[in-house]
């Protein structure tokens, strides 16, 4: 088998043993779940963190693609609102172990795979911002309150899904509606920024004359 569907194969197997076994499953775990020794799984990611690597660009891709669809939707604000937030916590829902494993931290290595989700929570915030910029008219701080926005909404919902995903104190649609309660008040209250005009086509050139 080629190199790529094999390394796919593995992840695989990595993401059945970690929803299974939770963030501390071993290297020994997932080369016998994929029917592999553990050499050839270390042939392929060179150690334990380059699978964490692997297995974080696999789902944090998904996860901004997500986001970046549900922020373009062509919805009420407050609906996008609610459809954003509920994307995020779909996703961290739908795989909490490997949630887990990329967010905290493993004992004694504050440095080490559980950070590994920070770079994608940059690139939601970013996206966030962009789309306040983009849409919504906050007067002439709209520069600032979008990236303070963007960053601190961001910042919102990892602590309240991490909570939430942890002690499941009520329903995904509830929690969805709680955050967009909090985040509703100055964003109701702007106005939406007039969408750019699309360029007319050019007309087609006149045939030329016989």
């Amino acid at each position: 088998m080629s190199r790529e569907p094999r390394r796919e194969q593995l992840l695989n197997a990595a993401d059945r043993v970690i929803q299974r076994n939770g963030p501390t499953a071993s290297m020994n775990a997932i080369a016998a779940e994929a029917g592999i020794t553990k050499p050839i799984l270390y042939r392929h990611f060179g150690d334990r963190n380059g699978l964490i690597t692997a297995l974080t660009e696999r789902h944090t891709s998904g996860l901004l693609a997500a986001v970046r669809a549900a922020l373009a939707e062509p919805l009420e604000r407050r609906d996008r609102v609610e459809h954003v937030l509920d994307t995020y916590l779909a996703g961290i829902e739908a795989r909490p172990q490997v949630y887990r494993l990329l967010t905290h931290p493993e004992p004694g290595d504050p440095s080490g795979p559980g950070t590994a989700l920070a770079p994608a929570l940059r690139q939601i915030a970013a996206e966030i911002t962009r789309a306040v910029q983009n849409q919504v008219d906050l007067g002439a701080d709209r520069e600032l309150l979008a990236e303070a926005w963007g960053r601190g909404i961001t910042g919102m919902v990892l602590a309240a899904g991490d909570w939430w995903l942890e002690t499941r104190p009520c329903s995904r649609t509830r929690m969805v509606q709680a955050l967009a309660d909090l985040l509703w008040g100055r964003l109701a209250a702007a106005a939406d920024l007039p969408t750019p005009a699309t360029p007319a086509p050019a007309p087609d050139p006149a045939p030329d004359a016989d």
